[in-house]
Order: structure tokens, then sequence, then C-alpha cells
């Protein structure tokens, strides 16, 4: 059986972790883990692009080989990986030779088969974007901000048959909905290829660029970076090998709006259509984090460090934040005023006072031992229907990547438990010493164990540290898939649960510590 494979656009060596990397590696780490309790069996891929001219650059400028810098890269996106609980089962360099092998190999094939050519150009070239550039890339006549400095050059160079396939391409996205997604992207990638698509160059002359991988056909030339970065998905499962049908085609590229057109949704198809090989299923294209509606930028420095939050809140206050204010394909604004506010209020007031309390009412009434329910009543009968709503919704909501609404709708319940709570009023109960008043705290108490139970599974591919802790605080260890342990039944009768904790600290603002 095929796994469910999911992948993240690797990042560039050349660039230091941020919000935007934390997102998408947060984004399809959630999906990956609610695949795994859907019953899946999940490979997960991640990794850092190395080559280009700008690396080559920054380590010219840093004393140093291109390899080294890659290596202190590396060590920086493992760490953001580590401290936000990416739990990817892969990490491709693209200066590793299983992936060097594999790009060699294609591009061999392609040049054997007439599909790659020589010849001479002259034309714009970015060196931010290590691309060439046309005319048309213009804006009001001038060239966008994001190309850097753009100088016109003439030089020998191979490419690739691009425009060979333009019209399979343009069909195919037409007649595969799901192949981009969100759909309205779709459109933004047509209308790129209303315009005739020019071929595609590929090479680089070493006496420009060393730091990349050399054409196997003409080892005077280095392989462009596009050419050579998006390889990096069937690479990395063995392309070539028998292994390799074991996950591909990729279930999911998860990538950011910027780099869908033309790198993900023009040149990598048709490479893959080139050599023969299926195309990943879908293309999840996200938004970008902005600050007061505009681009976090270095220059403008608005640029958010995520480790900052992460190393003060920790990981899954910050990977509920993500995924609850982001609708997936959609921008959306930070600030840590609206950070503090979700972790204040949904994370501290709804989720955490809720188990503090539970916890000290069954260590208080009943010597830490959750009882059986005793009774029945429309109380009870409320919160069992609100807890099946919750899960029915919320695990559709997941299934169609709208995670901020699944997340709404499991707070909801959250708070649903807390109401109940109110109503039943366990603290007065145990106050009464008829039968009555004792079997009503018995089944409070049991009920709002139960709900959060269930509550915590939901959470689980958001909050995995925090749903693991709730539930074993509930004295219920292990997570199956969420068939088995989203349903409603006894499985926490008599256990024994751990003592009250806080699981979200009201956190210090600066210059409280100075007034105490």
């Amino acid at each position: 059986m095929k796994n469910f494979y999911i992948t993240t656009a690797i990042d560039y060596a050349n660039g230091s972790p941020h919000l935007g990397h934390a997102y998408e590696k947060v984004l399809t780490d959630v999906i990956a883990r609610y695949k795994k309790l859907t019953g899946h069996k999940v490979h997960f891929l991640t990794g850092l692009d190395e080559h280009g001219q700008k690396v080559q650059q920054s380590a010219k400028a840093a004393g140093i080989e291109p390899v080294k810098l890659c290596d202190e890269q590396a060590e920086k996106f493992l760490g953001m990986c580590k401290l936000l609980n990416v739990s990817n089962d892969d990490y491709i360099r693209t200066s590793q030779p299983r992936h060097i092998k594999v790009v060699r190999q294609i591009l061999q094939r392609l040049f054997d088969e007439g599909q790659i050519y020589k010849a001479e150009y002259k034309g714009f070239y970015s060196a931010r974007q290590e691309q060439f550039l046309q005319e048309k890339d213009k804006v009001d006549g001038a060239w966008p901000e994001i190309f850097g400095t753009v100088t016109e050059i003439t030089e020998s160079n191979y490419f690739f048959k691009l425009s060979r396939h333009q019209d399979w391409l343009v069909d195919y996205i037409k007649s595969h909905e799901d192949f981009i997604f969100p759909r309205f992207r779709a459109k933004q990638v047509l209308e790129f290829l209303k315009e005739p698509l020019n071929d595609l160059c590929i090479s680089r002359p070493k006496d420009r660029l060393e730091w990349g991988i050399p054409l196997p056909f003409d080892e005077n030339y280095v392989t462009y970076v596009w050419f050579d970065a998006l390889v990096n998905y069937i690479s990395a499962v063995g392309y070539g090998t028998e292994d390799f049908e074991k996950n591909w085609p990729a279930d999911y590229h998860v990538i950011g709006k910027d780099i869908l057109v033309p790198p993900h949704s023009v040149y990598w198809p048709i490479m893959l259509h080139a050599i023969g090989c299926p195309l990943p299923k879908s293309l999840l294209v996200h938004g970008w984090w902005l600050s007061k509606g505009e681009k976090m930028s270095k220059s403008l420095g608005n640029i958010v460090n995520p480790l900052d939050l992460v190393e003060r809140f920790g990981a899954d206050p910050f990977r509920y934040f993500l995924m609850r204010e982001m609708n997936v394909g959609q921008d959306s604004d930070f600030s840590f005023d609206l950070f503090l506010s979700r972790y204040t209020s949904d994370l501290g007031n709804d989720l955490g006072n809720l188990l503090s309390r539970l916890l000290n009412m069954v260590h208080k009434y009943r010597g830490g031992v959750l009882p059986a329910p005793k009774v029945d009543e429309d109380f009870e009968k409320s919160l069992r229907a609100s807890a099946l709503e919750a899960v029915k919704e919320t695990l559709a909501l997941y299934e169609g990547m709208q995670f901020h609404l699944g997340l709404d709708k499991t707070f909801g319940f959250i708070r649903n438990i807390n109401k109940y709570a109110e109503q039943r009023a366990p603290w007065k109960l145990a106050k009464g010493e008829d039968k009555n008043s004792q079997d009503l705290l018995d089944t409070a108490l049991f009920h709002m164990a139960e709900a959060l139970r269930i509550a915590s599974v939901l959470i689980a591919p958001i909050m995995p540290s925090v749903s693991e802790r709730i539930l074993n605080l509930l004295g219920h260890s292990g997570l199956e898939v969420f068939e088995g342990n989203t349903l409603w039944d006894n499985r926490l009768e008599g256990k024994l649960l751990g003592e009250k904790e806080i699981l979200f600290p009201r956190p210090v603002m600066e210059g409280e510590d100075a007034k105490k």
C-alpha cells in the first residue's frame, strides 16, 4: 500500500528561519499528524536547497566554503523543526550524493532524447532570483523589487524545451481540478500560460557559478538552481529504484504562493511529464503572514522570529495560533497582541482552566479517582450531543484543510464543557450529603473528563504535546486512530487522575518583574 507522501518546499540556504518557514512546516506537520490519526502510513519530507549564486556569494563574503555555510544553515532549520515539534521522516539536502545522482540522471536522459539543447542567450538576469527575465516581467515599465538588481548579459547556455509541453500542461490543469489547492490559484497559473512559454535555461557557466551540480554532458556548466531543487521531491524517495512507488506520487506539495508560478506549476509538472513520471496529486498553496497588511521583509524591519515566541510560550501555543489564524490559501495578519489574546483566552481560560479545576475537584472530592456516571439528564445529553457534533464537523473540516474552522468548532465544544460545569456546579454538589447530590457530582466529574478527553484528541494534530499531556493527566495513554478515540465511552471510569497542573502559565510581560 502506498504511503501518504507530503512535502514542504525546501528552504533556501541563503536565509534564516522566519515566520513563513515555521508556518509551512507546522501546516505540513499538522496534515501529516492528522493523516496518521486517520489510519494512514505517512512519509513527510522537508529539506534544504543549497546550490546557487547567492549561496556562493554569501560563502565567499564570509570566507568559508559554500558547503560549510550550508552545514550551518541546515543546523538552523533542523533546530527550528525540532523546536516546533515537526515530525518529518526525512531531511533532504541538495548537496547529498543521493540527490546529485538523480539530477544528473534526469539531465542526461533529457539531453539524450533531444529535449535539452545549447544556444546563445542575450537578455536580462536577476541575481536575487537567479533567473532570466523578459520585458513582460516588468511592471509599469520597471523591474519589480523582488528581482533586485537586473543586468543584461550574453552567454551560451543549455535550454530545456519547456515550450513543447505548454498545451499539454494547460489541458492537464483544466482537467485536474484537485491539482492546485485552493482552486482559485489555478486561474493564476492559466493566466500565466496564456503567453507563449520560452524554453528554460537550465545551466550556468562555471566561470560565473561553481557551486552547483555539474551537467553530466558538459562539465563546464552547472545546473540551474530550480531544475536542481525541484528534483528533491523524487530524489529523496528513491527515483529510479523499486522503492519509489511506495511514496510517489506525492499527495501534497505544500508551498508558498510566491513559488507557485512558474517553478511548481510550470517547470515542475513539465519536467515530470518529460521524463514520463506521474505528477503530484496536489499543490497545496498557502498564503503569506503579513504585518499590518504588508508582507514581512528585512527592509521593512517587520520580520517575526518564530523561535523567540516558541522559547517564551512553548511550541504548541505557537502552533495553535498559526493554525487558528490562517485560512489555508489566504494571507493573514500577525501581531503579538493577537497571539497573546489567543494564548490567554482560548488556551489559558477555556482549555487550561477547565483541566485545572477538573483535576482539582476530582482529587478534592474523590481522592483523585474518576467516578462512574450515575444519572443521565438533559445537561448530560446536551453535552454528549455537542461532543458528537464537534467530532463530526471538526474532522470534516480538517479533511478539507480548513483547520482554522476545525479549531473554532473544537474550542466551541470546550466552551460547552465549561458551560456544563457551570450548569452542574460540582463545587456546590459536593456540599450536599444526600445520595442525589453525590450521584450528580460523580456524573458531572465524569462527563467533564470524558468530554475533555475527546477535545484533547481533536487538537492532537495541532498541539501534540498538550494533547498528550492532558490525556496522561486523565489517566489515558496512547492515541489510536480517530475513529476509536473520538467515541464517547467509559474508558476513563476508575482512572487515577494526575495532580492539578497549569498548562498555560500567565505570561510575564516586560517590566512586570521590575515592579515586584
